[in-house]
C-alpha cells in the first residue's frame, strides 16, 4: 500500500520506482528468517524491512550489521499483548545499520505518570501469561523509590482457573483483602483476555463500584475499548498510543489539478484506525527508505544494488549501505532516529468513564501524554467548589432518627428539617453555593424495583427526575447502584435484634410475690383449720380433767375459739402469744405448726431477696438462631426494604441451603409480608413497643429501615 501511494506521488521519488519482496517466516523462528534475508540478499536489495519478535529482529541484526545492509525494524506483538521492551544488541563497529522504527515502550512512563496523577499508594499489576514480566522492571524500581506497594500477578489463558483457584485457596478473610486489593488494579492483558478477566471478576462479586481499573495497551480499537468499560463496575481509565492525523494540503498531493487519493495525502481516520500500529510504522517506514534513497541520489552517492551471499565467509559487505539520520511526517507522526537508533516521538491518550443522561456509561479523553512534553492534562478529580453557585436543588428524603427529623416549624414557614444528614448537606451548600428545597417522599419507601420495571420511593423520585438529590439513611445495594449514583458511605450497619426494655415496675403487691397465690390461699386455710384444732383440744383437756373453773376464776384465754386462733396466728409471724399447753396434744400440734412456720418464713425470706435483686428474662433472643427456633414470638422487618431482599435471598437461595433464614424467611413473608412486615420503620417500632421485642437494622451503609419482632 505504501509502495502503491509512492508511485502516485512523486514529490519523494520523481522518475524512479521502488518494488518489493515480501517474506512470512513463522514467529519466534529466528533461523528462519536469517534464511529468508539471506535468500533476498541473493537477489539484490537496498535495504530489508522487517517485523517480527525481538529473537528474530536480534538475529537480523546481527546479519545486517555483518553486511552493511539498511534495516528498518518494527517490533511486532502477537495476540494483543501488550509490548515489552525489546533491546537491540549494539553493533560492533559503531556504526547502527539496525533502526526501530517503533518507537520504545514507553508504558511504564505513563503509568508511572498516572498513578502518580491518582495518588495511589497500593494497587496490583495484571499481566498476560504471554507478556515478557522484565518490561516492568523501570516501573517497578520508580514505584518503590516513590513508596508505593506494588503486587505482580500472572493471568493464564484460562482466566477463569485463576478465579477458581482463589475462592478453592483461600478463606474468606483472606477472599475479603484480596478484594479490597483490586480496588486499585493495572492491566497488562490482551482486550479479548481483558474482557474476560473483567467479567469474572464482576461475576465472582471481587470487583466493586468504587474499584478503580487502569488498562494499558498501545493497540486497542474503540470497539475493544466500549467493551471492556461497559464490562466493568466503577471507574475504568484506558491507555493507549495514538497519531497524530497528518494532513498535507500542499500542492505535492495534487496532479493535473486533481487530488492524489493516497493515504499519504488523506489519510482515513476510520481506515487508520482499522490497521494494526505496527502496519502504520511498515508504511511509514517505506516513506523513510524513500526519502534516504532521494537524498543519496540527489547528492550523488549512489551505489549499486547490493548482491550479497551471506554464506561465504569472503563475502565484502556493500558499500551502500547507510543509517537513516533524516525525519518525516507519516501516518504516525514526526519519525525521527536519535543517537540510540530508535524512533523517539509517540504520543499516548489516557481516556477515563463518563456518565450521561443522554448516552449513560461513555468515554471520554482526560489527558494526553507525549514523550517531549510528558502528561497534558489532570486526571485529579476536579473539585465543583464554584460550579454551582446560584444552583437550587430539589432535595427529597424520608423521615429517620437521627439522620432526618423535622424541626420545630415557624407558623407560614416552609417545613424545616434537623439531623446528621442535613447537617451534611448544609455543609455541602455552603462549600458549593448551591441552595436546595426539600420535601418528604410520599410513599414513604426507600425505593425497591416493581414488577413493570419502574422504582418506588427515593430512588423511584431520582429515576423520574423529581428530584436532584436524595438524602436519608439508605443502603447501597447493588440493584440501587445499577440504577443511581451513590456518595460514598459513611456509616455501616448489621442487621440486628432491638427489643423492648424490661422495665422494673415495684408496687405494694410485690411482696406477695415470692409466693404462688395456690400457696397463700393453702397458708390463709390452715391458720383457722389449727385454730380449730387448738381450742377443741382445749376443751377436750378441760372436759377431762373435771376441774371446771369457780365462780370468782375468770375462765382461761386458750379457751376460747377467738384466743386460740390469735395464738396462731401469733405463732405463725414468730411473736409468740399466752398459751397453757399442759396436755401433750397440744404440745405436738404446736410444735409441728412452729416447726411449719419456721420452713414457710424462711422460704419467704430467701424468695423475696431474689425477687428484688436479680431481673430476670424469661424470652431471651439473642441471635438469629435464637429467633427462628422460637415460636412464642411473631417478627416481620419493613416490606420492600434492603432487609426484605436479605432474608429473601438468604431465605431462598438453594445453594447455601440454610435452614436458618429460610424459617425466617417464612415467618416474615407470611401472607405476602402483610401479617408480620410493616410499610415504615415508624410503624415498625410503634407495633413493637406495645409488645415485647423488636429486630432492627439494615445491612449496607446507613439504612436505617427497620426489622422488627413483635
Amino acid at each position: 500500500l505504501a509502495i502503491s501511494d509512492l508511485s502516485l506521488n512523486d514529490d519523494i521519488l520523481q522518475s524512479e520506482r521502488i518494488t518489493h519482496s515480501i517474506k512470512l517466516i513463522e514467529p519466534n523462528n529466528p533461523f528462519q528468517a536469517v534464511q529468508e534475508a539471506c535468500e533476498l540478499m541473493n537477489q539484490g536489495i537496498l535495504a530489508l524491512v522487517s517485523s517480527t519478535g525481538c529473537s528474530a529482529a536480534n538475529a537480523l541484526q546481527s546479519l545486517t550489521d555483518a553486511m552493511h545492509i539498511p534495516h528498518l525494524f518494527i517490533q511486532r506483538n502477537g495476540d494483543g499483548t501488550p509490548r515489552a521492551e525489546c533491546q537491540l544488541n549494539p553493533s560492533p563497529d559503531g556504526e547502527r545499520y539496525t533502526l526501530a522504527a517503533r518507537p520504545p515502550v514507553r508504558l511504564n512512563d505513563v503509568m508511572i505518570t498516572l498513578v502518580s496523577e491518582l495518588r495511589w499508594h497500593k494497587f496490583i499489576v495484571f499481566y498476560d501469561s504471554e507478556y515478557d514480566v522484565r518490561g516492568l522492571r523501570v516501573f517497578l524500581d520508580q514505584a518503590s523509590q516513590m513508596g508505593l506497594d506494588v503486587s505482580l500477578q500472572q493471568v493464564d489463558r484460562n482466566v477463569t482457573k485463576v478465579f477458581s483457584t482463589l475462592f478453592s485457596t483461600m478463606r474468606m478473610e483472606e477472599l475479603n483483602r484480596y478484594r479490597d486489593t483490586l480496588r486499585r488494579a493495572i492491566l497488562l492483558l490482551s482486550p479479548r483476555t481483558a474482557q474476560v478477566f473483567i467479567h469474572q471478576a464482576v461475576e465472582t462479586n471481587l470487583a466493586s463500584k468504587d474499584s478503580h481499573w487502569v488498562y494499558a495497551n498501545e493497540e486497542v480499537s474503540d470497539t475493544e475499548i466500549m467493551e471492556l468499560v461497559h464490562s466493568a463496575l466503577g471507574q475504568m481509565t484506558v491507555i493507549r498510543q495514538i497519531f497524530p492525523l497528518w494532513r498535507d494540503t500542499n500542492i505535492r498531493c495534487m496532479r493535473n489539478n486533481h487530488r492524489i487519493s493516497s493515504l499519504l495525502c488523506d489519510p482515513q481516520e476510520g481506515y487508520l484506525q482499522s490497521l494494526e500500529v505496527s502496519s502504520l510504522y511498515l508504511y511509514d517506514s517505506v516513506l523513510m527508505l524513500a526519502n534516504a534513497f532521494y537524498r543519496k541520489l540527489e547528492d550523488r552517492k549512489w551505489h549499486s544494488m547490493a548482491s550479497l551471499n551471506c554464506m561465504r565467509k569472503s563475502t565484502k559487505p556493500w558499500n551502500g549501505g547507510c543509517h537513516f539520520t533524516g525525519r518525516i511526517s507519516g501516518l504516525t507522526g514526526l519519525m525521527d532516529f536519535r543517537s540510540n537508533g530508535a524512533n523517539s516521538h509517540v504520543q499516548f491518550e489516557i481516556l477515563g468513564t463518563s456518565y450521561s443522561e443522554t448516552f449513560g456509561k461513555d468515554v471520554k479523553r482526560l489527558a494526553m501524554w507525549d514523550s517531549d512534553r510528558g502528561l497534558n492534562g489532570s486526571l485529579r478529580e476536579n473539585r465543583a467548589e464554584h460550579g454551582m453557585q446560584g444552583i437550587t436543588l430539589k432535595v427529597v428524603t424520608l423521615l429517620e432518627e437521627p439522620f432526618v427529623m423535622v424541626a420545630e416549624n415557624i407558623l407560614g414557614q416552609p417545613k424545616r428539617y434537623k439531623g446528621f444528614s442535613i447537617d451534611v448537606l448544609d455543609a455541602l451548600a455552603k462549600i458549593l453555593g448551591f441552595k436546595y428545597e426539600m420535601y418528604q417522599v410520599a410513599d414513604g419507601k426507600y425505593g425497591s424495583p416493581q414488577a413493570n420495571g419502574s422504582w418506588n420511593g427515593l430512588i423511584g423520585e431520582l429515576m423520574g427526575k423529581r428530584a436532584d438529590v436524595a438524602i436519608s439513611a439508605i443502603t447501597i445495594t447493588p440493584d440501587r447502584e445499577n440504577v443511581v449514583d451513590f456518595s460514598k458511605r459513611y456509616l455501616d450497619y448489621s442487621v440486628g435484634i432491638l427489643m423492648t426494655k424490661t422495665e422494673e415496675r415495684l408496687n405494694i403487691f410485690s411482696l406477695l410475690a415470692p409466693f404462688d397465690l395456690a400457696v397463700w390461699a393453702c397458708i390463709a386455710a390452715a391458720i383457722p383449720v389449727v385454730g380449730v384444732m387448738v381450742f377443741l383440744l382445749r376443751r377436750i383437756q378441760s372436759v377431762c380433767s373435771q376441774n371446771p373453773p369457780g365462780p370468782h376464776q375468770p375462765a382461761s384465754v386458750t379457751t376460747s375459739f377467738q384466743s386460740a386462733i390469735w395464738i396462731v396466728y401469733g405463732a405463725f409471724v414468730q411473736q409468740g402469744g399466752e398459751s397453757f399447753m399442759s396436755s401433750m396434744a397440744l404440745r405436738i400440734a404446736m410444735g409441728s405448726w412452729w416447726l411449719f412456720t419456721l420452713i414457710v418464713c424462711s422460704s419467704y425470706t430467701a424468695n423475696l431477696a431474689a425477687y428484688l435483686t436479680v431481673s430476670r428474662m424469661d424470652n431471651a433472643v439473642r441471635t438469629f438462631q435464637d429467633l427462628s427456633k422460637q415460636t412464642e414470638l411473631s417478627y416481620g422487618t419493613v416490606r420492600d426494604s434492603a432487609v426484605f431482599e436479605y432474608f429473601r435471598v438468604k431465605g431462598t437461595n438453594p445453594l447455601e441451603q440454610d435452614s436458618t433464614f429460610a424459617e425466617l424467611w417464612r415467618t416474615i413473608n407470611k401472607n405476602q409480608g402483610q401479617d408480620n412486615s410493616v410499610t415504615s420503620p415508624a410503624e415498625g417500632i410503634r407495633k413493637v413497643s406495645d409488645t415485647v421485642l423488636l429486630l432492627t437494622d439494615e445491612v449496607g451503609s446507613g439504612d436505617q429501615e427497620s426489622t422488627y419482632v413483635a
